[in-house]
């Protein structure tokens, strides 16, 4: 009789190091395959990491069978009624909610990073009218690591975000500004490709969200200023999709930033790997879809082709959430909002009898159509922006550091214009 072994196993947080399983070991057996490797312990497969944690996470607690969804322990639904986009992205950047001062910081030098190079205008005017957004958006990413040379490990030592020095973290937030403030432009930028117009420059004294729906349709109108309505739908949808754990573009720009390659260069892969059609690429699959069906009264039959198997029903079923997505119930509420200033859209009716016939039926209610280590916050409740008090965390990676503006920036910064006590 074979002799029993134990292995002492730690659990942490719920979670067993997958290299534990190396502890298991046994002989090879009579013609097993050598690359087995029997003997030298047990593997762990796991494709998709659907049990797998590669990252111990503060930011983002998914529960997909109860449909909650927190960002740093507050709730989406609090976070879409009383936040704003960048006010998000400062939670998940930096972990708390800001002050009325480190907000300031955060908002003024993202819009002031907003403006990109002329010679990215060369790069965006020589795609084709018809190249997919995403295809230019992801170039122009990688080429904007080329413009930045202090942003570069492989050109100023891999140590250059990873010291945690004050010059590391001030280097390390301007690159954070940048991207967040160049994404709306670029993105405007090939919607104007597509469009066959001129580019916009950002404009001054709008918001975050308000700023992109100018850059995309402004046509030299005087004092044109975007619906609120719709770019407070947009800014809610940005909240909605500012992260969502350890999805495959989060993994890819962990998995490309951790060979220490410059920031855009992981954005650029990232963007890459949202591209396709088995992640953000989806969104494209369900519009795609919503235009066949072609009006609302169709929906039925289309139902009844899907349940056939003739058909694909897309936009529903989530590899996370089993029960419901919470930002669905959200993403209805705003296009009600929307739906009262623009009229009805067929599109947008139609996506709307889909969702209410598909939650309906028994058939796709049975398939339930409708992994991180988290070691973050716990539920906790939004706070106004007005009550909120210094916390007193002096720890320089919790807050932004403010760009020291020289030249014709910090001119910009002294001179007087029309809409600038908005910034």
């Amino acid at each position: 009789m074979d002799r029993q072994k134990s292995a002492h196993v730690r659990i942490q947080d719920n979670t067993i190091q997958a290299t534990a399983f190396k502890k298991i070991k046994a002989p090879r057996k009579p013609n097993e395959r050598e690359e087995n490797e029997t003997e030298r312990g047990l593997r762990v497969a796991d494709k998709g990491f659907m049990n797998t944690a590669v990252i111990t996470s503060q930011v983002t607690y998914i529960d997909g069978e109860a449909g909650i969804l927190r960002y740093r322990g507050y709730p989406i639904e609090q976070l879409a009624v009383h936040s704003s986009f960048l006010e998000v992205a400062y939670l998940l950047i930096y972990g708390s909610l800001p002050t009325k001062t480190n907000f300031s910081i955060f908002e003024r030098e993202v819009m002031n990073h907003s403006m990109v190079h002329v010679d990215a205008e060369g790069l965006f005017k020589s795609f084709r009218y018809d190249a997919h957004p995403m295809a230019i958006l992801s170039s122009a990413f990688s080429a904007l690591g080329s413009f930045y040379e202090e942003a570069n490990p492989s050109l100023r030592g891999q140590n250059l975000f990873t010291k945690s020095d004050p010059a590391s973290l001030a280097n390390m937030d301007k690159q954070i500004y940048r991207i967040i403030g160049k994404a709306t432009t670029f993105a405007a930028m090939a919607y104007r490709v597509r469009q066959g117009r001129t580019f916009v420059t950002p404009p001054t004294g709008l918001s975050y969200t308000a700023s992109f729906l100018y850059q995309m349709d402004h046509l030299g109108q005087q004092d044109y200023r975007p619906s609120p309505t719709l770019a407070k739908a947009l800014d809610i949808l940005f909240i909605l999709h500012a992260d969502h754990e350890l999805n495959a573009s989060c993994t890819t720009v962990l998995q490309t930033g951790s060979s220490l390659v410059d920031p855009y260069s992981c954005v650029a892969a990232g963007i890459a790997s949202l591209y396709g059609p088995l992640h953000g690429g989806a969104n494209e699959a369900v519009i795609r879809m919503l235009i066949s069906i072609g009006h609302p009264e169709n929906v039925p039959a289309f139902l009844a082709s899907v349940k056939r198997r003739e058909k694909v029903l897309s936009g529903f079923g989530h590899r996370v959430y089993k029960t419901s997505d919470p930002r669905s119930f959200i993403i209805r509420k705003i296009a009600d909002e929307v739906f009262k200033e623009t009229g009805k859209d067929e599109l947008l009716e139609t996506a709307m009898r889909l969702h209410d016939e598909a939650m309906a039926d028994e058939y796709f209610i049975s398939r339930k159509l409708a992994p991180n280590v988290y070691v973050g916050e716990t539920k906790r409740d939004y706070v106004p922006l007005e009550q909120r008090a210094d916390d007193g965390n002096k720890d320089p990676k919790a807050t932004p550091i403010p760009v020291e503006h020289v030249g014709q920036s910090k001119r910009t910064m002294l001179a007087d214009y029309r809409a600038k006590a908005r910034l």
